[in-house]
C-alpha cells in the first residue's frame, strides 16, 4: 500500500511548493494537488517547474482534487466546469497525473430518481472530455444530510450505471461513516472501481451530525478503520491511502507537524494489513 498526502490537511499555512518539499523530505508516495493550490502555485511558477520537480523526486502526483458540485448546474456554471475539467487534464497530462476528483451538489428536494439520473449524465459527458487525455475520474459522495450522493451503496450504484472504464469513486472513511454506509457493500464491490482511498478519522457524533471540521488522526477517533482495512484487504484493493484531514485545528500547525505525524499515524493503522 502506498501512502499519499491530500493537501486539505495543510489548508491555511502551507503551499504547494511547501506541501511537495515536506512531503518528499517525509518520505510520502504521492501527493493529491488541490486544485486551488495549484492555481496559486502557477501566479509564480510554471508547469515546466513541477514536471521537473517531479522528474527529480520520488513523490508523484496521483490526483487533483477536486472538481466540486458537478451537477444541476446551469448552463454556464456546466461551460465553466468543462472548461475547468479540461484545463486540469492539460495539465494532468504534462504531470502525468491521471486522475481527478469530482463531487456531486447539495441541495434538497430531488428524488432518488432525478439525482441518478442527472450523476449518471454528468459523470458520462465528463468521462467523454477525460477520455482524450487518458483522465480517470473518482466520484466522491459527501457524507452530509444534504449532499445528493452521500453513501456508499449510492456512489457505487450511479459507478455501475454509467459503467465507463474511466470512472470510479473515492472512498472517504469519514464520509463513510458519517451517513452510517454499510460495511456490506463495500464487501460486495468490485476493488478496481476505487481509483482512490482517503483515510481519517472522526469524533463520535451522531448519524448526519458530522462536519469536515470534525475529523481526527487515524486512530484518534471512532471509525472502525481496522474493519474498512480488512475488508479492502479482502477484496483485493491495495493501492493506495491518502490522508485528508479539514480540520481547522490542523490548519493553525506548522505544516511540518501535521505532515510528519499524519505520515505515522496512517501506517501505524495501515501496516496491520498491508505492507508498505
Amino acid at each position: 500500500m502506498k501512502i499519499c498526502f491530500n493537501e486539505a490537511t495543510t489548508m491555511k499555512k502551507s503551499t504547494l511548493e511547501l506541501d511537495l518539499e515536506l512531503c518528499s523530505k517525509y518520505g510520502y508516495d504521492f501527493i493529491e494537488i488541490r486544485i486551488d493550490k495549484l492555481n496559486d502555485y502557477l501566479q509564480k511558477h510554471s508547469i515546466n517547474e513541477l514536471v521537473t520537480f517531479f522528474n527529480n523526486n520520488k513523490i508523484k502526483p496521483y490526483a487533483f482534487n477536486a472538481l466540486e458540485f458537478i451537477t444541476f448546474r446551469d448552463t454556464n456554471a456546466y461551460k465553466k466546469l468543462k472548461d475547468d475539467l479540461q484545463f486540469i487534464c492539460e495539465v494532468g497530462t504534462r504531470i502525468d497525473c491521471k486522475k481527478i476528483v469530482v463531487v456531486p451538489s447539495f441541495g434538497v428536494g430531488y428524488t432518488k430518481t432525478q439525482i441518478k439520473e442527472e450523476t449518471a449524465r454528468v459523470l458520462n459527458d465528463l468521462a467523454v472530455i477525460a477520455e482524450k487525455y487518458d483522465v480517470n475520474l473518482a466520484f466522491e459522495f459527501v457524507g452530509y444530510p444534504d449532499c445528493t450522493v452521500n453513501t456508499f451503496a449510492q456512489a457505487y450504484d450511479i459507478i455501475k450505471t454509467v459503467n465507463r472504464t474511466n470512472v470510479g469513486m473515492v472512498l472517504d472513511c469519514f464520509h463513510f461513516y458519517s451517513m452510517n454506509s454499510k460495511i456490506e457493500d463495500l464487501k460486495s464491490a468490485d476493488p478496481n472501481k476505487i481509483f482512490i482511498f482517503h483515510i481519517d478519522d472522526a469524533e463520535d457524533l451522531p448519524v448526519g451530525a458530522l462536519r469536515d471540521n470534525n475529523r481526527l488522526l487515524p486512530g484518534e477517533g471512532v471509525i472502525n478503520l481496522d474493519k474498512i482495512l480488512q475488508t479492502l484487504k479482502e477484496i483485493g484493493y491495495q493501492k493506495m491511502a491518502s490522508i485528508e484531514l479539514f480540520r481547522p485545528e490542523y490548519w493553525d500547525w506548522e505544516p511540518e507537524k501535521i505532515i510528519k505525524i499524519a505520515k505515522e499515524k496512517t501506517e501505524a493503522i495501515i501496516k496491520k494489513y498491508f505492507s508498505l
